[in-house]
């Protein structure tokens, strides 16, 4: 089951970063939306896992490949949809997951047969640029930089809470951890895109089980209260040094959301 976990979890990264390698917005779109009942796929598989008295973790192998263009892309996404399906056995949720499965698959397919879909990617060609603004090189450095850690801690972020989420009786903080992970879900979005923009795109490194093993969770809350400002602070660094209003609005719109960000994880530490 945990092989099968894996699974899942890395063809949830593959729609996910597919979306973001693609430049056509109503595709983006759709695979986005495919790519969140894919984690969804993700979390009902955990539970089950756990019911069943096994237990998961974040392990996995594949790389991000650079594909050159959007019909790779496409292909790619079926043949992998088709590789995790001959790992299913039969369950309720299996005939959830396949059905979900069969139709991306068939509007993939719809896709492949119409050649003005067949755009060129640019997300991975590293120019370093964003469309119509001018930063200068140590701007562009500290985007890149600033880019390629927030990404990590989002995913992070996302994994960790749904890890504690499976495992909590508390209502309270089963929802705080769903507004959390819903919210680096979109900042992870965010950044991704931006790095596809810039021709960086690239998965987040893998997680060691340390990381989402928590067993001391007031601990663990102080400390990401603390990585939450130093995020709010390099948010704010960001801003001053980007010199386009643009840019610097949406770092400031992050910075205000990691604020409430705090708050909710204070409502995870226990009454003194």
């Amino acid at each position: 089951m945990n092989k099968l976990y894996q699974i899942k979890h890395e063809l949830w990264l593959d729609i996910l970063y597919a979306s973001f390698a693609i430049e056509n917005s109503e595709i983006k779109d759709k695979l986005y939306d495919f790519s969140m009942i894919a984690f969804r796929h993700m979390k009902w598989l955990g539970g089950d896992i756990l019911e069943a008295g096994d237990d998961y973790n974040y392990d996995r192998s594949k790389m991000l490949l650079k594909r050159e263009c959007n019909f790779d892309i496409f292909k790619y996404l079926i043949e992998e949809i088709r590789a995790a399906q001959s790992h299913y056995e039969e369950s309720t949720l299996t005939a959830r997951i396949t059905t979900d499965e069969i139709y991306l698959v068939e509007y993939l397919s719809a896709l492949l047969s119409n050649s003005t879909n067949n755009e060129k990617i640019t997300a991975f060609n590293m120019h370093r640029t964003l469309p119509n603004k001018n930063l200068d090189a140590l701007q562009t450095d500290s985007l890149t930089i600033f880019l390629f850690e927030e990404s990590y801690k989002e995913y992070e972020l996302i994994l960790v809470y749904a890890y504690m989420q499976a495992r909590t009786d508390n209502l309270l903080h089963f929802n705080v951890f769903q507004d959390l992970i819903d919210e680096s879900h979109f900042h992870l979005k965010s950044f991704g895109n931006m790095m596809a923009k810039m021709g960086i795109l690239a998965l987040p490194r893998e997680l060691h089980e340390l990381t989402y093993k928590i067993t001391d969770i007031e601990k663990f809350i102080i400390d990401g209260i603390k990585e939450e400002e130093n995020a709010k602070e390099q948010c704010k660094a960001l801003a001053d040094a980007v010199n386009d209003t643009e840019l610097s609005q949406f770092f400031d719109f992050i910075n205000y959301q990691e604020n409430y960000h705090i708050a909710l994880m204070e409502k995870l530490l226990p009454k003194k």
